[in-house]
């Protein structure tokens, strides 16, 4: 974390550097959001015209103020700053917010300038935001501070909100707004020139203020240092972060490049990221404070039982597939409970969960039902949903569900619908910091996360284990030969010998050069046996006839070993023929693929899944960042859907994912110490039942010398 980034949130004195007299202007609004919203320390105007702006005196430099400044919020033109840098430097100010634009964001000229804007800040060890950003807000009463040139200044509140985008940022100001959603800390960090979302997340892990963090991000400055500042604050302070990620489209990703001059990662890449640090991600700044408002407000489910209370039937069932479809689990209501519910509700009303307390009821009779469900041990979470009658107004349920809130460790989603008075409803309910949802599928989708998040946090963590059995030098050695090879392509026997060194299982095989040879070497390796020609110059060998399989014995052998060579030679005449390779027939077990591709900002992404020739079909997989822990591991195995095929299905037993487990972190650690390859692909990855192992298959890897 940056050493001065408490100047930034914390300051006793700033000095507005480009404050103005011109109305509307950035310079005059940034100024008075300072002045105006209650900041409790002392604010000087810079402005090298006017004498004063908004009635305070006016310095010409900063050098000219008095006084220690500790933040200096600077919005003059780009080719300026550097210059008012170096004055800040010389004042010893301890923090800078630079809203000015006209930096990397718009070209190589930029750029340059970008990059002396940090050197003076290293220099003179300041903490700088932005540049290109707008500004920063701290909502603590201690100080008050709206340093941003937008129209809100949100209430107080336990969400901090860091953006990449400005506009998206004041978007979401607005929206917070309307919603009555109070927030701790609002970070637009603009270009990240030198403080970024690593040291933000550092700083906000231990904010006695902030309980939840959002992100908006277009690209990540040191991914690994990240993943490590992510994974302190879920595992160890265990606050939820939210974020979205643009550029889900190869379209969008080139746009967020453009707008931040950032390189940006593969979103199969983000979302691996963002499920190794306990990230929860999200599409829209909607949904980003609809989920926020339910970790803000409520406690995390002990687990995923749901009961539903309702006064209309067709609700309850809407509410109870949008909670299976979601992961959860319609809680089972006690004997003892539903007798209970038997005596405070009328005779055709439904005390089975979903509880369906009938189209009559009115508030009381609610709120009697639902203080039953609260006490039920079975029960995590609820979902309460009222519809509109002319029994009672929506606003009684609502004051009766938070009377009741607070006596009981339970979450709670409020789905009150009124016709109305709405705002008074989530008004009502956030009193009890009850999130409100128009819809039963949003409750159940964010009781969904919230199960996900508490799951993150009680997990067992394990390290990246370190195999120390490899044997890298004769991996060294394979290399030195491909370098002199024309294409350097890496042959499918010297794959095997690859992953045979990180002890990968791989099939028996031998590479042989003649007919007479093959005859020998098959009664070591044994009949039912597979022949594959090996030429650097194919690189699929069905395409030319180069692939012979269930060869039966060795007369067999005599006839496909000769009609192998002779589809090559007639179909690729040029080839480089290295020899023909030999393996048994492989035992019948279930297909999978591991694979490796380098990413270019996150380097390694390593992929598992449901293989064979189907795989590109069916896209039955998981990634990581490389390197893994076990438990990630685990949860890779267990994310795709394929997942049931490994724990045995329909009679077949469990396959062994154990051993998957252990190659997945060898696949891993392969992929970490030897960077030039950029690509693996061990397909298939033959996985036999539970004790019997797994093996290789086929193997291609793509290496690149630098």
């Amino acid at each position: 974390m940056k050493e001065n980034l408490k100047y930034i949130f914390n300051p006793r004195s700033i000095a507005v550097i480009g404050a103005s007299t011109t109305p509307g202007s950035v310079g005059q609004v940034t100024f008075a959001n300072i002045l105006l919203n209650g900041y409790q320390g002392i604010v000087y105007p810079v402005n090298i015209k006017a004498k004063s702006v908004l009635g305070v005196k006016a310095y010409f430099s900063i050098l000219d103020i008095p006084d220690e400044i500790d933040l200096a919020i600077i919005m003059v033109p780009a080719i300026f700053v550097p210059e008012v840098i170096e004055e800040c430097g010389q004042k010893k100010v301890k923090g800078i917010v630079v809203i000015s634009a006209g930096f990397k964001e718009t070209g190589e000229e930029g750029a340059v300038l970008e990059k002396r804007v940090k050197e003076l800040v290293e220099k003179y060890n300041i903490a700088l935001i932005g540049p290109n950003c707008v500004g920063i807000i701290n909502t603590d009463p201690k100080i008050r501070l709206n340093a941003t040139f937008g129209r809100v200044m949100p209430k107080e509140g336990n969400i901090a909100f860091i953006t990449q985008s400005g506009a998206v940022g004041l978007t979401a100001l607005e929206y917070a707004e309307a919603e009555g959603i109070g927030l701790s800390k609002f970070i637009s960090i603009g270009n990240k020139a030198d403080v970024n979302e690593n040291d933000l997340l550092e700083y906000l892990m231990t904010d006695e203020h902030t309980k939840v963090i959002l992100l908006y991000l277009e690209d990540l400055v040191k991914p690994l240092r990240f993943l490590e500042v992510a994974r302190k604050v879920t595992e160890e302070a265990k606050k939820p972060i939210l974020a979205i990620k643009s550029g889900r489209t190869p379209e969008g990703a080139k746009a967020a490049a453009t707008h931040t001059g950032a390189l940006a990662g593969s979103d199969e890449a983000y979302d691996a990221f963002f499920r190794q640090c306990g990230i929860i991600r999200v599409d829209t700044v909607n949904e980003l404070f609809d989920y926020a408002k339910a970790f803000s407000g409520q406690p995390l489910p002990k687990g995923r039982k749901v009961a539903i209370i309702t006064n209309a039937g067709g609700m309850g069932i809407m509410a109870t597939d949008a909670s299976i479809r979601n992961g959860l689990k319609l809680a089972t209501l006690s004997e003892e409970t539903k007798e209970k519910l038997k005596k405070i509700l009328p005779p055709t009303a439904n005390t089975n969960n979903p509880v369906d307390v009938i189209g009559d009821s009115d508030e009381n009779r609610y709120s009697a039902a639902l203080k039953v469900i609260l006490e039920e041990e079975a029960v995590d979470a609820i979902i309460a949903i009222w519809t509109p009658t002319q029994i009672t107004e929506t606003i009684r349920v609502a004051e009766k569900v938070v009377e009741l809130a607070s006596q009981y460790p339970k979450p709670i989603m409020g789905c009150l619908l009124s016709l109305q008075n709405v705002k008074e409803v989530i008004k009502t309910l956030w009193q009890a910091k009850i999130p409100y949802y128009p819809i039963p599928e949003s409750a159940a989708k964010v009781l969904s996360l919230m199960c996900y998040f508490n799951d993150w946090i009680n997990k067992k963590i394990t390290g990246v284990k370190v195999f120390e059995d490899v044997e890298k030098e004769k991996i060294i050695s394979i290399i030195e030969k491909v370098k002199k090879r024309n294409p350097p392509i890496i042959l499918e026997p010297e794959g095997y010998q690859i992953l045979s060194a990180y002890k990968i299982p791989v099939l028996p095989f031998a590479l042989v050069k003649d007919r007479e040879e093959a005859v020998i070497k098959v009664r070591e390796i044994g009949y039912p046996c597979v022949l594959k020609i090996v030429s650097p110059h194919i690189l699929h060998k069905t395409d030319v006839g180069g692939v012979m399989l269930d060869i039966e014995n060795e007369e067999e052998l005599r006839v496909k070993f000769s009609e192998l060579l002779k589809n090559v030679k007639s179909k690729k005449p040029d080839a480089q023929i290295e020899g023909v390779l030999i393996q048994p027939m492989a035992s019948s077990g279930i297909e999978t693929i591991i694979g490796i591709k380098r990413d270019p900002q996150f380097g390694p992404l390593i992929m598992f899944g449901i293989g064979g020739i189907y795989v590109e079909v069916f896209r039955d997989v998981s990634f990581r960042i490389c390197p893994i822990r076990e438990s990630s591991a685990w949860r890779m195995v267990q994310e795709i859907k394929g997942y049931k095929l490994l724990q045995g299905f329909r009679g077949k037993p469990p396959a062994d994912i154990e051993k998957i487990v252990e190659v997945l972190q060898r696949v891993s650690q392969l992929a970490i110490d030897f960077p030039c390859f950029l690509e693996i692909d061990i397909n298939p990855f033959l996985v036999f039942e539970k004790g019997k192992g797994a093996c290789a298959i086929d193997a291609r890897f793509v290496y690149h010398p630098d």
